[in-house]
């Protein structure tokens, strides 16, 4: 959806629309006359763009939309979604710098689906892993710098000077010699009929160049947010629309037999047709609220899978409290992720060795936003839909698969996320699209469903559960020189996959692999155990939970070996700067270390932890200081010193913190997803509780700028915070702490 004025006018007097992207960009070319168009997907002069194509290499295709309008506001097309991280200001902010262009001078929207916008290094497009920036960084600086060529050559038409006469500021070239300038707009004409040049031909600045990137330009998506003009999925609308609700199979697998009040239902108020889908039953109604009460009042006999059905099934027995027991005593040693010296032998000649097995929970997403998709089936054959999703592509290919329709036939309109957390991938059976379409051709109209929440919870994927075995052996000083963890569990790769696959999931293990600590001898490995729970991407995936296992283990081993936990992690990390240094900065931020317990000025007991993880890419440490109140666990302040190499947007690093620690300090204090009798207990917030405001820790941040290659943003801020927070009770109240959430536990 564009941000230009006169759409933002309309949409604050009509209310939500949603526009087809295709019909809006030919109303953009034609309204915005002589628009400076660099990109594939506009339209753009023929020989241009057959030129360019044949020129482009890959990843150098432009593969993002500019448009330079005659006032001087800059259209871009942003191949990343943008849900809420700020990387529509993070792309303005790159591009804008090469460009000479200044980031609050753009409109910025979510592009469409194409090869054109595989902007990444790995040659892909998602939003997700923490990789926007860092994977597209030098392409998108490139995009600006090749924009900022065009309007060069174009001014040295104009002016009749040599193009090596000319600078820039932003938004004007300038001729110093002669005293003239002239802005972008006025140079967009000429510009859009003058060839792409060669990527290789244009030069990036240095950093000591810089006007924008590396400071806390102010997020573009504000404004729209604050005043109601940002458009979700939710709310988005065609003509000739119906709504539609759901009612999920009570448990996974089941399937709709008779649904005894059909006929009845069908006559209540507004309701257009009542709809048997795989694991569910649908209303279509003029209105959502008549379609959900109509849905909610199907009775529907719901059947066991046939025999020999492979699709995953949830059992009437189904207990998630059995299945970690189940879990903490599967037997055998795993496949290898990672080997490094002789454990067995470490082990064996080991002063001192203990040992200790810990859980993670099941966790919903438990996003804000309800899932919705909007599909419509065109005259032209084109299935057209509005669907919240973190890789365009990805979703295209699938419903091409689903429908048979070539995917050049399928439009994939991405509105704003309200929210990641890596619910917006491809879940067979947790994602509304598939949907949305069988209704729309079905009922031959434009269809938006809608899950409430407890459809939501009833049908949302989880972050895996786990369990960690661990061994460890110490020296006659106390230092470890040998670690073994066993996980068991099903990564959210196997999930997707519904097996295990030739090789180990890096999904299932990272945060227990990859560890920077010196222990000379360690084995990291797998077991793999199917869950009748779908796996799915939490944020920051297998970090979440296993930097808590970890890192407090690694409490447990200080503890044995009668070391500071903070003195252990700074002498098995003595011979890494990088990971030394955070250590000392998170130090410095939190006033000096102090494990506890003390007593504050206040009168309160208090602890402390600490903890450090290295999600993607990006090093973290963090402090945590925590007292007990009427038996819970307070959490008072987080400190957490960050280093993802090099940075764009401090502000929006500094937001993403304190975005982790909430989450982090909500899934270590009360999320969990519970399953009895095959049922997830919570179906809304009312029984699966996440973080109120009242409970959230001060936050105090520090950003570590080391020069290191780029790392991830997103996600990186919360691994650490879990087992910070669960160190500090444990040295306050002699507890150990090897599970999640610590509402489990009973403190005094």
């Amino acid at each position: 959806m564009s941000r230009n004025d006169r759409l933002g006018r309309a949409l604050a007097n009509a209310g939500p629309v949603n526009l087809s992207r295709r019909r809006f960009l030919l109303t953009s070319a034609g309204v915005a006359a002589g628009a400076f168009v660099l990109g594939f997907g506009l339209p753009v002069a023929e020989v241009r763009a057959q030129a360019v194509a044949q020129a482009a290499a890959p990843g150098t295709r432009v593969p993002a939309f500019l448009e330079i309008h005659p006032d001087g506001r800059i259209r871009f097309q942003c191949p990343f979604v943008e849900g809420g991280q700020g990387i529509f200001t993070a792309m303005a902010q790159i591009v804008g710098e090469e460009l000479d262009a200044d980031p609050a001078r753009f409109l910025v929207e979510n592009a469409p689906a194409g090869a054109d916008y595989q902007v990444m290094d790995i040659g892909k497009r998602l939003t997700g892993g923490s990789m926007s920036v860092r994977t597209s960084y030098d392409t998108m600086r490139r995009l600006g710098a090749l924009a900022r060529q065009m309007l060069l050559q174009a001014a040295a038409q104009s002016l009749g000077v040599p193009v090596g006469e000319l600078t820039t500021e932003p938004g004007k070239v300038i001729h110093a010699g002669s005293g003239r300038e002239l802005s972008y707009g006025q140079l967009a004409a000429r510009a859009m009929d003058l060839p792409v040049p060669a990527p290789d031909s244009v030069t990036l600045k240095s950093p000591s160049e810089f006007r924008w990137i590396g400071q806390s330009v102010k997020r573009l998506d504000v404004h729209q947010k604050s005043t109601g003009q940002a458009i979700y999925s939710i709310d988005c609308r065609v003509d000739n629309m119906l709504h539609a609700a759901v009612q999920h199979a009570p448990r996974l697998g089941l399937t709709p037999g008779t649904i005894r009040n059909k006929q009845q239902v069908s006559q209540m108020k507004g309701v257009h047709s009542v709809h048997q889908l795989p694991g569910a039953v649908a209303v279509v109604a003029e209105r959502w609220w008549h379609a959900k009460r109509a849905a909610e009042a199907l009775q529907v006999d719901w059947q066991e899978p046939a025999a020999g059905d492979k699709t995953r099934y949830m059992p009437a027995d189904f207990s998630s409290d059995a299945y970690a027991e189940r879990l903490a005593n599967k037997e055998g040693q795993g496949d290898d992720a990672e080997v490094k010296g002789d454990v067995a032998g470490a082990l064996e000649n080991a002063q001192t060795t203990l040992s200790a097995t810990y859980h993670s929970q099941y966790l919903n997403h438990a996003q804000l936003e309800p899932p919705s998709t909007l599909a419509r089936f065109n005259p032209d054959g084109t299935l057209e839909l509005w669907t919240p999703n973190q890789a365009p592509e990805m979703f295209q290919a699938d419903i091409a698969a689903r429908t048979g329709l070539a995917p050049e036939k399928i439009i994939i309109h991405s509105p704003l996320l309200g929210g990641f957390f890596g619910r917006h991938f491809v879940y067979d059976t947790a994602m509304v699209y598939p949907q949305a379409i069988e209704l729309a051709k079905a009922v031959g109209r434009p269809v938006k469903v809608i899950w409430s929440r407890e459809e939501e919870f009833l049908r949302d994927t989880h972050r895996p559960m786990a369990a960690v075995r661990f061994r460890a052996g110490l020296d006659s000083d106390g230092m470890p020189v040998a670690l073994e963890a066993i996980s068991i569990c099903e990564g959210p790769a196997e999930g997707l996959a519904g097996s295990k696959g030739d090789k180990i999931d890096d999904t299932a293990v990272e945060g227990l692999t990859g560890k920077a600590y010196a222990i000379a001898n360690r084995r990291i490995a797998q077991i793999y155990d199917k869950s009748p729970v779908t796996p799915g991407y939490w944020r920051s995936v297998g970090n979440s939970m296993n930097d808590f296992l970890y890192e407090c283990f690694l409490d447990e081993i200080a503890d044995k070996g009668g070391q500071d936990p903070f003195a252990l992690r700074m002498r098995l990390l003595k011979d890494n700067p990088r990971l030394t240094r955070l250590l000392k900065e998170v130090e410095s931020l939190s006033g000096g270390w102090k494990a506890g317990p003390f007593t504050t000025p206040d009168g309160s007991r208090r602890a402390r932890g600490v903890a450090m993880a290295s999600p993607f890419g990006t090093q973290t440490a963090a402090i945590a200081e925590v007292s007990i109140e009427n038996g819970e666990v307070r959490v008072h302040d987080i400190w957490q010193a960050i280093d993802p190499g090099s940075i764009v947007n401090p502000a929006i690093i500094e937001a993403q913190v304190n975005s982790g620690v909430a989450l982090g300090l909500s899934q270590v204090l009360m999320e969990e997803c519970v399953y009895e009798h095959g049922k997830p207990v919570g179906r809304n917030y009312d029984l699966y509780p996440i973080l109120p405001a009242a409970r959230m820790a001060r936050v105090h941040v520090r950003i570590v700028e080391s020069g290191e290659k780029m790392g991830g943003v997103g996600e990186p801020p919360l691994p650490a915070v879990p087992p910070a927070v669960a160190n500090a009770v444990s040295r306050l109240t002699g507890q150990r702490i090897r599970s999640m959430p610590l509402s489990r536990y009973t403190f005094s």
